[in-house]
Order: structure tokens, then sequence, then C-alpha cells
């Protein structure tokens, strides 16, 4: 017998760990294009971390939106269990889990992000048509805290062992709340069509299934942008690359906004909007060059 791991037990365990990476790693890149865009404007460890927070999320969306089996509430307890436990042990049989598990001990994420989140999920099972109340409480977990788990990211990717975890003032979480609140938002509006269409959802509160007038439009896309507003004014809070990559994918996001505020409302509802290869470049570009001058 012997008292801790061998070194070949440790080696081990470090593949394992950066096997699991790449399985994050896999998923953001399977999965969105303008999210993904902005990581690689991160540092190693920082972009690790949020492919590993990115992939939980997308597991359990695809649970409740892809899957949606009628075993999809116990695949949901079960992910959250998972997740749950790792969360304690540091070690989960499911990759993605596991590297999960590994960025939350690391920069502090917990159950008061987690909770919340997989609530909203939840949620999506049951609730078809949200009222004002249930549309705040679905965004707030499935994308504020989400926007939370980001910002515990960028703040510690730098973080040396023994130091406290850094949680960020007020007006930064704020900030990263509404960023999370703009982007999910505007993947709603972009996925108006399918999720009343399929899904039989309507998230919009007074906005019924298929259905869509140039008022809400316009009211949506301006609640939308004043999200965009308030998380653009705390860009300067954010460490250097992080604030490069946020201002990026802000700046792609504000871009299908956009898009989607010039579009008729019948339109909204059948065709998807999309920022083009060359437009996402110019827009990283612009973000890097503004940074670089010291600009927000």
């Amino acid at each position: 017998m012997h008292d801790g791991p061998t070194e070949p037990d440790e080696r081990a365990a470090r593949l394992y760990d950066v096997t699991a990476a790449r399985a994050g790693r896999a998923v953001l890149a399977g999965s969105s294009t303008s999210f993904g865009l902005g990581s690689r404007l991160l540092g190693a460890r920082a972009r690790a971390d949020i492919e590993a927070v990115y992939a939980l999320v997308r597991i359990a969306d695809e649970i409740v939106d892809t899957y949606r089996g009628p075993d999809a509430g116990a695949l949901l307890d079960e992910l959250e269990a998972q997740t749950a436990r790792a969360l304690d042990s540091g070690y989960s049989t499911n990759l993605v889990v596991h590297a999960f598990a590994a960025t939350a001990r690391r920069t502090g994420i917990g159950h008061d992000e987690l909770d919340p989140f997989f609530a909203s999920m939840r949620t999506d099972l049951t609730v078809r048509v949200h009222d004002r109340a249930s549309y705040e409480a679905y965004v707030h977990g499935s994308a504020e805290v989400v926007g939370l788990m980001c910002l515990a990211v960028f703040l510690n990717a730098d973080r040396l062992p023994g130091e406290p975890v850094r949680r960020g003032d007020a007006r930064l979480r704020a900030g990263a709340q509404a960023l999370g609140s703009a982007f999910q938002k505007i993947n709603f509006l972009r996925d108006l069509g399918t999720d009343s269409g399929e899904l039989g959802r309507s998230y919009f509160p007074d906005v019924a299934p298929g259905s869509l007038t140039q008022a809400q439009l316009d009211a949506i896309v301006g609640e939308i942008a004043a999200d965009l507003e308030t998380a653009r004014s705390t860009l300067p809070g954010l460490p250097g690359r992080p604030r490069v990559a946020v201002d990026a994918t802000l700046g792609l996001y504000e871009r299908l906004l956009h898009q989607i505020a010039a579009t008729p409302p019948a339109e909204v509802l059948t065709r998807r909007a999309r920022v083009g290869t060359p437009r996402k470049l110019a827009v990283v570009a612009g973000a890097v060059a503004r940074q670089s001058r010291g600009h927000t």
C-alpha cells in the first residue's frame, strides 16, 4: 500500500483533465460560431474555462430542446446531481461535468449559479408560454447566472493557488448579468419561429406563439439594447484579454440585434438572423483595435 498517488497516477489524472477539457472545446466548436470566435481572444486558461462552462450549459440545453424524450426530466436531474457531486469531489465520469467542476472549484462558481440555472432548464419541460414574472425568472436562471459564471472565469483565470477568489463589485456583476440576458434574448428572437412552431414556446411576455407585431418587436429590441448598453458600460472593469473578447462578442450580438430590428416581424418568425464571416471578422478586428488603443 502507499500513502498517496504515485507519479504515474498523477500523470494519468492530468491526462484525464486534459481529455475532459478537450471535450468542452469540442462542444463549443460544434455549437456556436459567434461565442466561439470571441473565446479565441482569451488566454489559454480562461478559454478552457469558458469552454467548460459553455459545454455544461449546452448539454443541459440539448436535453430540454433537442432530445425532449419522456425521460428528459430524469436526465436533467441526473446531470444536475452529477454536477453537484463533482463540485464536492472534483471528479466525474462525465467528461463535460469533470471539466466544468475543475473550472468551478478554481473560480468560485457554485450553487448560487447552478441551482437557478437547472431550475430554468427544468422550466422548459413544463412551461410553454411565459408571463412577465416567469420570463424574468427564466432569463435570470438560464442567462444572467451564466454571465456571472463567465465573469468568475475572467476574474480568476490568473489567480494563484492560495489567493482569495475574486468576485467583482456590484457594478461589474450587474454588467455580467446584463450581458447574459442580452445574448439570451437575442437568441430568443433568432429562434422565435422554431420555438413557437416546433416547441410551442413563447418566452416573451404577451407574445403568442407564431405571432409578433412591430410594436412588440420594437419593445423587445429596446429592452435588449438597454441590456447591451449596461454590459458595454462595464467593459473597463474586466481584465485585458477578457475585455477584448467580450467587446468582440458584444459587437457580434449588437450586429445581430441591428439586423433583427430592421427585419419585418413576419420575417423574424421565418428567417434566422446571421452575421456573415467577413462581417464577423471585421467586428472582431474592430474590438481588438479599440481595446489596443485603450478605448471602450
